[in-house]
C-alpha cells in the first residue's frame, strides 16, 4: 500500500501520524491545525495501487511502503488503521 501523500523516509511517515495523534489527544478542530509535513488535519490515509486496489482495509494492521513507484522503495512499513486513517507506524 501506498500513503496519499508521496513520504520520502519511514520518518516522516512516523512523524506525521504522531503529529495527527497528538491533534486528537489535544482535541483542536481540523480548520486550526495543519503539520509541517503536509498532511492535513483528516491524518495520513492510503491505498492500493494498480488493479487490486478499492478494498484498502479500513481498521487493522497492514504494510505500506515508499515512496511511490517508480522511484524505488528505499523503507516499507507496518502500519495500524482505524477508520481509513494511519493511527500508528512500526
Amino acid at each position: 500500500m501506498y500513503t496519499e501523500k508521496n513520504f520520502k523516509t519511514k520518518k516522516a511517515l512516523k512523524d506525521a501520524v504522531s503529529a495527527y495523534n497528538l491533534r486528537i489527544a489535544a482535541g483542536s478542530t481540523a480548520s486550526e491545525w495543519y503539520t509541517s509535513h503536509g498532511v492535513v488535519a483528516n491524518g495520513v490515509r492510503y491505498f492500493q495501487p494498480g488493479p487490486f486496489g478499492g478494498n484498502e482495509p479500513k481498521d487493522g494492521t497492514f504494510c505500506c511502503e515508499g515512496p511511490h513507484y517508480p522511484a524505488p522503495h528505499s523503507w516499507y512499513a507496518t502500519c495500524t488503521a482505524k477508520d481509513g486513517v494511519i493511527v500508528k507506524v512500526k
